[in-house]
């Protein structure tokens, strides 16, 4: 299963809209503009709020909470390292490595492949593709990417 998130330029805070391969919308993306730390909201096609991920403000690191409705499903950390940015999803048992500079990492638990991100260079607002091998994690997937999107974009 293929997803495709494309970012919305000129506008106040954060929003991305999601769509699956054959463009058919799947979900939207908001941020919180006010607010203490970064927020997004995930939600369906009918308006309902399906996943949520914020900002842990007094962290040394980068950390971003990922909830899917109302269960905590992980945390992306920043680790400290000095050349290459290294990142971690701490309660979920996913392993993320990748060359994320290039924007191009995977996701696995256990060993088996859970989703690779690739980010599309040269268009009008960031714009990844998620290839998401088991679609029950699709979510999970999706909102887990968004948590190391913004942990990426605070580090710049």
């Amino acid at each position: 299963m293929r997803l495709l998130i494309r970012e919305k330029v000129f506008t106040w805070s954060d929003r991305f809209t999601v769509t699956d391969e054959m463009g058919n919308d799947r979900y939207t993306v908001e941020g919180q503009l006010f607010s203490w730390g970064k927020k997004l909201h995930v939600q369906d096609m009918s308006g309902r709020e399906v996943a949520y991920i914020e900002q842990k403000v007094m962290s040394f690191m980068p950390r971003y909470r990922v909830y899917v409705g109302e269960t905590l499903i992980g945390e992306v950390v920043r680790e400290f390292s000095f050349f290459r940015p290294k990142y971690s999803v701490l309660g979920a048992g996913w392993d993320v490595e990748g060359e994320f500079w290039e924007h191009s990492y995977t996701v696995s638990k256990n060993g088996r492949p859970v989703v690779a991100i690739d980010k599309e260079w040269f268009t009008w607002g960031d714009c990844y593709t998620l290839d998401i091998a088991d679609p029950a994690d699709e979510l999970y997937a999706l909102a887990l990417v968004l948590a190391i999107d913004c942990a990426m974009e605070a580090d710049d």
